[in-house]
């Protein structure tokens, strides 16, 4: 028994894992961690260094933006003022051209006013007139004026009457297109228009007054100088006036 524990207190005594292992697992894992800080310190200061160096590109990608908008700006601005300008001058040609176009038409107005007439016809405000050379009945001398594009004279204003007593010279009477034949007493004009200017001499139109001699006078004639109108048969031999527009 005596042997027995002093040879457990040998072993007691006795240390069985030497002082150098012990400290060695420590020693390796605070160089580990001092690495791992190391490493992420430098990972940091990178991480710093680009947000930096991000952060100066964008401000001077920022800064070149700005000036580009900038050149823009100014280009569109100049395009605008030069489109205004550009559109101002096409409205002052528009303007030129209207007013060109006005004094065209008005000269073509008065080009139309200055209208001829045929050789031998006589020009009386938009009218021309013609004195027949030859006679005949009143149809027949309504007929040649319809030959030629006119009919006999309407006479509807006192200066168209003021007219033909200057246009007709020579001392004879003249066919003029107005008629009662349709209705006796109701007398009107070739182209359908009543009878609104009158001129007829005194005692005028009568029919020939009941007398046999003179027949049914359904149509009109003019007389020179005074150029007052008589009513006289149809078939009655007589020159005519013709008047057709210009």
């Amino acid at each position: 028994m005596d042997d027995i524990y002093a040879n457990v207190e040998h072993c007691k005594s006795v240390d069985p894992i030497p002082s150098t292992n012990q400290t060695g697992p420590r020693s390796s894992e605070r160089r580990f961690h001092g690495a791992v800080v190391l490493c992420l310190g430098l990972l940091s200061v990178f991480l710093l260094a680009g947000i930096i160096c991000l952060g100066v590109h964008y401000h001077v990608s920022l800064r070149g933006s700005a000036a580009e908008l900038s050149t823009i700006k100014a280009n569109l601005t100049e395009r605008l003022q030069a489109s205004d300008d550009k559109s101002s001058s096409l409205t002052e040609e528009r303007d030129r051209l209207n007013s060109s176009l006005t004094e065209m038409a008005k000269e073509l107005d008065r080009l139309k006013q200055k209208k001829t007439c045929p050789a031998g016809w006589r020009m009386f405000s938009s009218s021309c007139y013609l004195l027949s050379a030859e006679s005949g009945s009143w149809e027949k001398g309504r007929q040649y004026c319809r030959d030629r594009g006119a009919d006999l004279v309407v006479i509807d204003s006192s200066e168209e009457q003021t007219f033909l007593s200057e246009f007709i010279k020579k001392a004879t009477w003249y066919w003029i297109g107005l008629t009662d034949r349709d209705e006796e007493g109701t007398w009107k004009w070739v182209d359908g228009t009543p009878l609104t200017q009158k001129n007829w001499r005194r005692g005028q139109p009568d029919n020939g007054g009941g007398n046999t001699k003179w027949g049914v006078e359904d149509c009109a004639q003019v007389g020179p100088t005074t150029t007052e109108w008589n009513d006289l048969s149809c078939e009655s031999v007589m020159y005519w006036i013709c008047e057709k527009k210009a």
